[in-house]
């Protein structure tokens, strides 16, 4: 049996971050704590490129140009979804996190998601640091997964 080992290896990849704007606190801290371990990593600052969007919905348009750009290995996504008073919560999150899905799915690139969908603030800031580095340790191990196969 051939067992294909994890490998956080990150020296020469190429990854571009999509960040929401809405709830910024919460996505520059995501955002801090991601490239953080993407150093840790091995990944060259040059190697990192980010794009901001109005907000979790506007995520996946870019993501999808940065996958057909052949510019990158792996992506991320950053932000916050914090819930309101209203629907609005319900169909950010779930389709912000289809269209992701949908993008890795038809290109063949991964993407690391960590839009965080919290019921308040003290959720999401409770959690900005450790997902913030697991979203780069996925996307590592994901890009050199998909170069194992």
């Amino acid at each position: 049996m051939k067992k294909i080992t994890v490998d956080l290896n990150g020296k020469d990849l190429r990854i571009g971050i999509v960040l929401s704007r809405f709830n910024s606190n919460i996505g520059e801290g995501l955002l801090k704590a991601c490239v953080d371990q993407l150093h840790k990593l091995g990944v060259a600052d040059d190697d990192i490129t980010l794009a901001t969007v109005p907000g979790a919905l506007e995520a996946p348009a870019i993501l999808l140009q940065m996958a057909d750009s052949e510019q990158f290995d792996g992506l991320i996504a950053l932000g916050a979804v914090i819930r309101g008073e209203t629907y609005h919560f319900e169909v950010v999150s779930n389709e912000s996190a289809r269209g992701i899905s949908d993008v890795q799915l038809s290109t063949g690139i991964p993407i690391a998601n960590a839009i965080l969908t919290t019921e308040n603030d003290e959720q999401a800031e409770a959690r900005v640091a450790v997902k913030g580095a697991e979203a780069a340790d996925v996307v590592v191990e994901m890009i050199n997964l998909l170069k194992q196969l």
